[in-house]
């Protein structure tokens, strides 16, 4: 890190530590790379001294309120340090530091560093301590939205460990409506979705309720892979047929009736090829039987029009469904 970034994070005025009286008993302790280092990396004074009395601190296992202030500083140059932030836990814990306070500092940084992991674990742990989710939503919202960044990873595992372990469920699904609503598109929103709905069981009314909402979303947007995959995920969950997509014939007129409209999605047709593939393998219908072919007729037509990329697999599928109709007929007779 160079010069004019640590005087962005620690202040044009900064003085180092070789330079402050209360840091005169401390001898840093610097970086051993070896004697012949293959990359040198060219640390700038300040990260090197900062770094040199952290490692020292940490050396005498002091605790202190120095200590503490000095892993700020650290933690600036480099919010990424697991081996700062542990020991800033540490530290914490020692000095029975309000960790409120801790909390209004992590938001700040979290707000310059929304992707790093180590910031939301250290998140994570301060308020298991605390035992108090209150800000947790409100924190990842902003991440999710104000940020700009609807599919910020860390954010959402952050926001489903603190829904799940503070039973944090209850206005969930219209947060998760407004983000769909904005991004249909938005596949961590759909996914966040599914684990909310999970938890509180895919009943036959959930069921419905849930097919109901996708096909509708599907009518506004009819490519959109996040709404097709949410949606065969959920009629899986069903018990009249043991998951089976069949199970739901109501679904399957809708998308059959998009497919008679001219509509030629590769994941409607995807969607399509599974039904039909379940129906031949339920029946035990020839290999040349009517349902079969319209399976081998719509692999071509994805392997040669709508997922060329994926030619391979589409004419994997055909050839694997012909083989399990072989040896059904063959069994039966």
């Amino acid at each position: 890190m160079g010069d004019s970034s640590d005087d962005e994070y620690l202040g044009t005025e900064w003085l180092p530590y070789s330079e402050r009286p209360e840091w005169k008993d401390v001898e840093p302790l610097a970086q051993d790379d070896g004697p012949h280092p293959v990359v040198a990396i060219a640390y700038s004074q300040k990260f090197r001294e900062v770094f040199d009395y952290m490692r020292a601190i940490i050396a005498k296992n002091e605790k202190s309120q120095r200590a503490l202030e000095l892993t700020t500083d650290a933690l600036r140059l480099n919010p990424a340090n697991y081996t700062v932030w542990q020991y800033r836990r540490d530290v914490l814990r020692e000095l029975k530091a309000d960790l409120n306070d801790e909390l209004e500092y992590l938001s700040e940084v979290i707000g310059q560093n929304s992707k790093n992991y180590q910031v939301w674990h250290h998140r994570r742990v301060i308020v298991e301590m605390l035992n108090d989710p209150s800000n947790e939503l409100e924190l990842t919202e902003n991440a999710l939205v104000n940020d700009g960044d609807a599919k910020n990873y860390h954010a959402w595992q952050h926001r489903q460990w603190a829904i799940r372990s503070f039973n944090l469920y209850d206005d969930e699904l219209n947060f998760v409506d407004r983000l769909i609503c904005e991004d249909q598109r938005n596949n961590s929103a759909w996914n966040q979705r599914f684990f909310v709905n999970k938890h509180l069981g895919f009943t036959p009314e959930v069921i419905r309720r849930e097919l109901d909402y996708t096909m509708n979303r599907i009518r506004i947007i009819k490519n959109n892979e996040s709404a097709w995959n949410y949606l065969v995920g959920v009629m899986r969950q069903g018990d009249r047929g043991s998951g089976q997509l069949n199970s739901y014939p109501e679904v399957i007129a809708f998308v059959e009736e998009l497919y008679q409209g001219g509509n030629r999605s590769p994941y409607l047709v995807a969607f399509l090829i599974d039904v039909y593939q379940e129906q031949a393998l339920h029946l035990k219908a020839p290999a040349d039987d009517q349902l079969a072919r319209k399976v081998y007729g719509l692999c071509e037509d994805m392997a040669t029009k709508h997922d060329v990329i994926r030619r391979k697999y589409w004419q994997y599928v055909c050839t694997h469904l012909k083989n399990q109709l072989s040896k059904a007929s063959g069994g039966a007779q």
